[in-house]
């Protein structure tokens, strides 16, 4: 359903409208009815059963009692009278609410009960509701101020949606002094029906938004976030700031990548995935927000610096190479020409120094030039306070080079009380001042990154085909067992479901067994305990490699075992898993933990035992495609063994991705499955292949497992 009628209703009513300026819905209609809405045809419908009429306005009892269609209604009562209100807008056929009342969810259980109430009014009536708990709803192209911010913010190509409201004020202050224009502001409050999804849809193809600005506390629905969010940056930016990230109060975990990963990593995976623009902070959210709103799109990675001083110079140089950019090499007739009008004492290459004592047409020249050069694709200017400095005269001509060209051109006035004009002159002329070179080089790093994501083609998913019923059979008969970790010997199963290779094993119940198979499997063997309750065999030495011949194995196989009952009494032994020695490659880990947001979180790395320790692991929230897989191989800092070093050859990046590919598609077909671990994965060189040694995998529940039954096909299925 459109949201629509939020943003250009025809008609508006306010539900707990006053005749007291200190309430609120004396606010929100005083915002209505003087702040430029309340005009060419459109009506504000104030109702109060107490009142006869309110800011010249007559003021209705219920909104049934108005015989005009309302579009729009905001609600500002006490909250036990809301869901009545909420009742009588749906018998009034309104489509769009905006609940402002607090006294909900965000007040324990009781208000939760009241939010569920307006949940179920809103779906039994086709009403779309935004709130409660919200500040409101404004856009300034309609005009519409439907919320009680004190004032109209100036218009503008940013679209901004807050879960915070308090946030939300801030942002709408800070907008007031100029620093944001913005097309339209949502307070999301407790996100009962509207969210952020709905907005970046609704928002898509809206031209008054240029850019799309999010504060996000937490998502409901993680996978469909990243499929829409995705769709979107195809044709405009979204930058996220993102809160509450951190580690406290996450669930244990037990495995190896469900101690790497975590919320920092599903949204960061999430975020990349979609192609949103991750803001560390409100700054970079500002900057951001400033240069995607106000400039021209950056169509590729070359920069020109312009300064009056060398160490700024340096530093932004510095900055720029390390955001991924490159210094532009300028047309030798450039070069010629500015060597011709600068000083003998400047610099004519990049960066282009025009020296301390440098005037406003100094700066001109120079920057026409540059601007020009079609080897540039953004210009940085920078200027410092020194004693010859036109301050405000320099601002002007880079505001209007900036207005001639098609290309960015952002200002890096450093400095505070003696820059302080000049930075509004650009500021009026919408030209991005960073007051450090390392913003600026963070913006242009963001800008690059969107316009190559723009570029990219949406991805395309590979299905296998694979034996989901014997995973679940295996599932099935885990869980009629009471338990909810899956050993070594039931895992080969699973890997050889889903086509992944893994060495002949075969598990012995005593030693005079592990001999018998060892005999027939050829040595040398491994042994490793069997025990769905040891998740870690190393940790209690149970674990025996290049075993060769009988005694070794028998010794071994009572040394694991005794090890195993010692250091954990309580553990179910199976006995030992007889496996067949497999020739060195390079470890490394596929993995999963299920985020509660995003779901499946596949985590690729260097394996063994120092995953942990190093965490040189990247992460992706399933599905994803082959050339995402690849991206996550490359990410990783120690890429470069996987590449080949010192005369060692590449690995099989391949079977990498195949793999990591059909760990997806397990970890997606059976959503039971909670974490899981292959450490390690050896890769052996290019063409060779690779083979599964050790799978750990932890369910969750009997219950979704059984409801997951149901859909599984008999059988192999794709």
């Amino acid at each position: 359903m459109s949201l629509e009628a939020f943003f250009k209703p025809a008609a508006v009513a306010v539900i707990g409208a006053s005749t007291n300026p200190e309430k609120l819905g004396y606010a929100v209609l005083d915002n209505l009815v003087n702040g430029g809405y309340y005009a060419d045809g459109r009506q504000v419908y104030p109702i109060n059963p107490g009142a006869e009429s309110i800011l010249g306005l007559r003021a209705y009892p219920a909104v049934t009692d108005v015989e005009d269609p309302i579009d729009l209604a905001v609600i500002v009562i006490p909250y036990p009278f809301v869901p009545d209100a909420l009742r009588t807008c749906g018998q009034k056929n309104i489509p769009a609410v905006i609940v402002i009342s607090a006294g909900f969810r965000e007040a324990g259980m009781e208000g939760l009960e009241r939010e569920r109430e307006l949940i179920d009014i809103a779906e039994e009536y086709g009403i779309r509701l935004i709130g409660p708990n919200c500040l409101g709803v404004i856009d300034t192209f309609t005009p519409m101020n439907a919320s009680f911010s004190a004032d109209m913010p100036p218009r503008g190509p940013m679209g901004f949606m807050s879960q915070s409201g308090a946030l939300g004020t801030a942002i709408l202050d800070w907008a007031q002094a100029g620093r944001l224009g913005l097309s339209k502001f949502v307070s999301l409050g407790n996100k009962a029906d509207v969210d952020e999804i709905d907005l970046l849809g609704a928002w898509q193809n809206d031209d008054t938004s240029k850019v799309l600005l999010c504060y996000i506390e937490g998502l409901n629905d993680g996978q469909e976030f990243i499929r829409v969010a995705r769709n979107v940056t195809k044709t405009k930016p979204i930058v996220a700031l993102k809160s509450g990230v951190t580690q406290a109060g996450s669930r244990a975990v037990s495995s190896h990548t469900g101690s790497l990963a975590g919320s920092e990593q599903a949204y960061q995976a999430a975020f990349r995935q979609a192609g949103v623009i991750r803001a560390q902070s409100l700054q970079d959210l500002f900057d951001y927000a400033i240069a995607f709103g106000y400039l021209p799109e950056l169509r590729g990675d070359r920069i020109a610096i312009v300064t009056n001083a060398g160490g700024p110079g340096i530093l932004a140089t510095d900055a720029i190479e390390r955001s991924g950019l490159q210094l532009s090499r300028f047309e030798s007739t450039v070069i010629q020409a500015l060597e011709e009008f600068l000083p003998d004492a400047a610099s004519a290459a990049n960066p282009v120094d025009v020296l301390g004592d440098a005037r406003a047409d100094r700066y001109r020249f120079a920057l026409e030039k540059v601007a020009k050069d079609p080897n540039v694709d953004g210009v940085l200017v920078i200027l410092t306070p020194q004693a010859m400095t036109e301050i405000v005269e320099t601002a002007q001509v880079i505001a209007e080079i900036a207005a001639e060209v098609e290309i960015p051109v952002l200002g890096c006035f450093m400095g505070e009380a003696r820059v302080e004009a000049g930075a509004k002159v650009l500021e009026a002329h919408n030209v991005p001042n960073f007051g450090f070179p390392e913003r600026a080089a963070m913006v242009l790093e963001a800008m690059i990154r969107f316009r190559r994501h723009k570029e990219k083609p949406l991805p395309t998913y590979e299905s296998f085909e694979v034996d989901k019923q014997t995973v679940q059979e295996i599932i099935d008969s885990v869980l009629s067992e009471g338990r909810v970790s899956i050993g070594d010997a039931e895992a080969r199963s699973i890997l050889t479901a889903y086509g992944l290779t893994i060495p002949p094993s075969e598990l012995a119940e005593s030693a005079d067994q592990a001999v018998d198979i060892a005999n027939e499997m050829g040595y040398p063997v491994v042994l490793k305990i069997a025990s769905p309750d040891i998740l870690h065999k190393t940790d209690v030495g149970g674990v025996k490699v290049n075993l060769e011949t009988p005694t070794d194995v028998r010794d071994a196989f009572d040394l694991i075992t005794y090890r195993a009952q010692r250091y954990l009494p309580e553990a179910r032994i199976w006995g030992c898993l007889v496996q067949k020695m497999v020739p060195e490659g390079l470890e490394v880990l596929i993995g999963m933990n299920r985020d509660p947001q995003f779901g499946p979180l596949i985590t690729f790395g260097l394996g063994g035992i120092y995953v942990e320790i190093l965490k040189d692991v990247s992460f992706r929230v399933a599905p994803f495609s082959a050339a995402e897989a690849r991206q996550m191989i490359k990410e990783i800092r120690a890429s470069a063994l996987l590449e080949g070093v010192r005369g060692k050859p590449p690995v099989d990046q391949d079977i990498l991705v195949d793999a990591i590919l059909r760990i997806a598609q397990l970890v997606q077909d059976f959503p039971i499955i909670a974490e899981l671990d292959i450490n390690p994965f050896i890769v052996y060189e290019e063409g060779q292949g690779g083979i599964a040694i050790d799978m750990r995998l932890i369910l969750e529940s009997g219950e979704k497992s059984k409801h997951h039954s149901e859909n599984v096909d008999s059988g192999s299925s794709s």
